[in-house]
């Protein structure tokens, strides 16, 4: 069996496909894409069907991830079931999600920052309307908590 990671923003076009992005990179890096799946979905249905914002795409490629392959869709009902680790953006994303889970379910919705491993910050910002320092930003948390993310995972799937 798989563990299985869902990353979670609003509309699945910034900062859940770049974490999608980066970690499947870092997964497949580890040799351990037989054991991992990664996918990503919004809160919300702005932009199901949709490739992610071409913003998120110039500077994830700069850093070697690829995500034009990526497609937004939303979250559903049955990603509670499916999914070890529901990892939201932002406290919003984190609410929502939680409204959306059965009571049984909760437990799986953590914050990705909560794996950051030397960048200290609550939540993964929406770069949508900021600039490039935006996309950067959160390239950059997603890079830190993800490497600590994959620590996580090796250490349950070792357990």
């Amino acid at each position: 069996m798989k563990f299985k990671v869902l990353f979670i923003c609003m509309g699945n076009i910034c900062r859940s496909p770049t974490a999608h992005g980066v970690f499947r990179q870092y997964v497949s890096d580890a040799g351990l894409s037989h054991m991992i799946e990664v996918d990503s979905a919004g809160t919300h249905a702005y932009h199901v069907g949709e490739e992610p914002d071409a913003r998120s795409q110039a500077h994830a490629i700069k850093r070697g991830y690829d995500l034009s392959d990526l497609q937004a869709r939303q979250v559903c009902d049955k990603d509670f079931n499916d999914y070890d680790l529901l990892l939201v953006m932002d406290w919003d994303n984190y609410a929502l999600t939680e409204q959306m889970s059965p009571d049984n379910k909760k437990h799986k919705i953590r914050r990705l920052t909560e794996f950051c491993k030397t960048l200290e910050a609550a939540v993964v910002p929406d770069p949508y309307y900021k600039g490039a320092e935006g996309f950067e930003e959160v390239l950059d948390l997603v890079e830190d908590a993800c490497d600590g993310l994959l620590e996580h995972i090796k250490a349950r799937i070792s357990a």
